[in-house]
């Protein structure tokens, strides 16, 4: 309450001005809805003349110049779109689907070369705003000059009468028998006939099915399970730790109950009418969605007299195979069913919220479930399930996580969020990080973070040099076991402090984009990840691998089986599901953070909101801990071990043979490389030279002496190995 009363008084000692904005805070979306309106109306008005003085000439002319007569529609779409958000808490508000907006916008588009071409408009009539403008102008006329008139009219009809296809649900066949049926009537009214069977085939296709009429009757059973959300306590770090006062806090909107009851009832009228009983026991509402949970009922058959025959119990499967009808009942994109929810004697049918909230990170690192693990070095703060409930999972017992979805989905603020929650509690001598970023966008924004060794690496040459440090990390590490007799890193940090020794960090490893390096660097990168997978999570190495591409080729069967956790955001389809998660869902997610999380203990994966953290929210945690420690070495570990890559990769096949000469022989001179590479004697002198550089024979001896070599014919990859062994 103390805390409470200084908030108030401290709210009340502020200025006039420093008040209004937090006032103003939540209402932004419908501001900002009124000043498009009041824009679109003002250049609507300044459209048939541009007497118009200030912006309103420059904002109405540039419209005209652009699209001619098609400023208005223009206009008026961006009066329509300011009416959607500020009427989007109101009951007046109708929600337009995406593939209408898109079907319209391909519409407007498409009409702007047609009128081009129907009107013969030129450039300069263009250039003044005749017509379709410069847009319209800048469409039809590549076309006209390579196909003519007739077939560009032809193409962009076509087109057009594609996007009324998409706007009226139309499918490939429907709309071929429409113009066929066009085709026909046209002939009809030529033979002077009355027929017009269009009008009934059009009818099926695009009539909407009713809604059943229910009364949003609140229900006893339903209210029961609405719970507020419990208020969570504050975790406090250790001081030198960054205050959690740098992360944004979440603000909560609850679901609307009338909502909640209306949709129960129309689930339960739904399964009424295609003849099967169920009612709705347990709600859940989460943040994003809300989960109503169905205990399937009987079905009852009587004979004629009116006595029960059978009393059959409703299938799972029966309530499973709706999951259409019930998306289109409740008139929502998609929707998920769960059947069963396990643990539960319920089928869940997961629906979308109307108004989806944010999940903040900081709401994670402040909930009882972090709190609980908060003190092991790798606890994340992973979002919200479908109920609510804070998850937070350790990354060391994974041991490692694969996180896979389509662009867009969420992947790459989810591994931010990784991150970011793990630096929050953890300093750079206990946890340190390997950052790798083919796409070169997300990662880069910790470069200068103390608890990165180098920065974030974003060549495919150096990443895999990366992972071959790695590798000679995890066995130097086993090599410091053996000698304290160790069997994990906890033991090994235990006995070194008991000692006064310095300690080992843990080492986390992100790779923000697996198919880049699969399709490059297929089978070394393989070879690497699946042998660090298996051997490293004693050492307290771990890796999070994410992709955009869950196919096959780039996920294999060796690198799913040492995977056990598994993230899986929207993908593309079930094929796609199934080989993240060995079964289908992901498909069915609603993108923006929700995904599907199969831990390496689960046996089914659950649905998660996860939390999201911006890109100033990790600016201010990364210069803290830049402030802290100031001159922190940022060189690459394994810059050595790159510059002899390189050196490798630029050897001749003179090269080659060398080494294979040393595979086959205990030791080697120059005069018997000059023999068998049949090259003179400076050139095998400097073959000899380098072979030494690589590491691959013994210092030089005096007198042209035989050396010792380091590689047998029993390796495979001998280069690899020795330059392992060196670093």
């Amino acid at each position: 309450m103390a805390r409470q009363d200084d908030s108030a008084e401290t709210f009340e000692a502020r200025t006039w001005d420093e008040k209004l904005f937090p006032m103003l805070r939540p209402w932004w979306v419908e501001i900002l809805g009124a000043f498009l309106i009041l824009f679109a109306v003002l250049n609507i008005l300044a459209l048939p003349s541009f007497a118009s003085a200030g912006y309103l000439r420059f904002t109405a002319g540039l419209a005209k110049q652009l699209f001619g007569w098609g400023a208005y529609p223009f206009f008026i779409s961006v009066g329509v779109a300011g009416v959607q958000m500020t009427a989007r808490h109101l009951p007046i508000r109708r929600d337009i689907p995406a593939r209408t907006i898109i079907a319209i916008e391909l519409l407007f588009f498409l009409s702007l070369p047609i009128l081009h071409i129907a009107l013969k408009t030129t450039y300069d009539e263009a250039f003044l705003g005749h017509g379709s403008g410069l847009l319209g102008w800048a469409l039809a006329e590549p076309l006209l000059f390579f196909l003519g008139p007739f077939l560009t009219l032809l193409v962009y009809v076509v087109a057009f009468f594609s996007a009324i296809a998409i706007l009226r649900q139309w499918t490939l066949n429907d709309t071929i028998r429409w113009m066929i049926l066009t085709a026909g009537r046209l002939r009809r009214w030529a033979d002077e006939l009355d027929v017009d069977p269009e009008e009934d085939v059009v009818r099926t296709v695009i009539e909407p099915v009713a809604r059943p009429t229910i009364s949003p009757n609140s229900h006893p059973t339903h209210q029961a399970t609405l719970r507020p959300r419990e208020e969570e306590p504050l975790i406090a770090f250790e001081p030198d730790m960054p205050p959690l006062t740098l992360l944004m806090a979440g603000s909560r909107e609850g679901v609307s109950p009338s909502e909640v009851q209306h949709s129960a009832k129309i689930i339960e009228q739904t399964l009424k009418d295609f003849g099967l009983e169920g009612r709705v026991t347990e709600i859940r509402s989460g943040p994003a969605l809300t989960q109503f949970g169905i205990e399937p009922g009987y079905i009852v058959r009587h004979d004629a007299s009116g006595a029960v025959v059978r009393r059959q119990k409703v299938r799972i499967s029966q309530i499973a195979n709706l999951q259409r009808d019930f998306a289109l009942a409740l008139a929502v994109p998609r929707l998920r069913i769960e059947a069963p929810v396990p643990g539960r004697g319920i089928v869940g049918i997961e629906v979308p919220n109307v108004e989806a909230n944010l999940v903040r990170l900081r709401d994670g690192l402040e909930s009882a479930e972090f709190h609980a693990i908060h003190t092991k070095p790798l606890a994340v703060a992973l979002g919200e399930s479908v109920a609510g409930n804070p998850i937070a999972i350790d990354i060391a017992k994974m041991p490692h996580m694969l996180i896979a979805g389509t662009t867009g989905s969420g992947k790459s603020v989810c591994m931010k969020a990784l991150i970011t929650s793990l630096i929050m509690h953890n300093s750079p001598e206990r946890l340190r990080l390997v950052l790798v970023d083919p796409k070169r966008v997300e990662m880069i924004r910790f470069n200068g973070l103390p608890h990165l060794l180098g920065s974030a690496e974003v060549e495919g040459e150096r990443i895999i040099g990366v992972l071959r440090w790695v590798v000679a990390e995890m066995e130097r590490r086993y090599e410091l076991f053996e000698q304290t007799g160790s069997r994990q890193l906890a033991t090994h940090n235990r006995t070194m402090a008991g000692r006064g020794q310095k300690t080992l960090p843990h080492i986390v490893v992100f790779i923000d984009e697996l198919a880049d390096l699969m399709v490059q660097y297929g089978a070394e990168t393989e070879r690497t990840l699946c042998r660090l997978a298996q051997m490293s999570r004693a050492t307290g190495i771990h890796l999070i691998v994410a992709t955009q591409r869950p196919s096959t080729d780039v996920i294999t069967g060796l690198i799913k089986a040492n995977f056990p956790a598994r993230i899986a955001f929207s993908v593309a389809s079930s094929i796609d599901s199934r080989v993240v998660l060995d079964t289908s869902g992901a498909e069915t997610l609603l993108g923006n953070g929700d995904m599907l999380f199969l831990g390496s203990d689960a046996s089914t994966p659950v649905r998660v909101q996860g939390c999201f953290v911006d890109d100033d929210e990790t600016d201010r945690v990364v210069e803290f801990w830049q402030a802290q420690y100031p001159e922190h070495d940022d060189t690459p570990p394994w810059q050595s071990l790159l510059t002899r890559l390189k050196v490798i990769e630029e050897t001749d096949d003179e090269i080659e043979e060398a080494i294979a000469l040393c595979q086959k022989y205990d030791t080697i001179s120059t005069s018997l490389i000059q023999r068998r590479l049949r090259v003179g004697f400076p050139r095998a002198a400097r073959i000899m030279e380098q072979l030494y550089e690589m590491g691959v024979v013994e210092d030089p001896k005096t007198g042209g002496k035989t050396r010792k070599t380091y590689v047998s014919d029993e390796d495979e990859d001998p280069l690899g190995d020795i330059i392992a062994n060196q670093e």
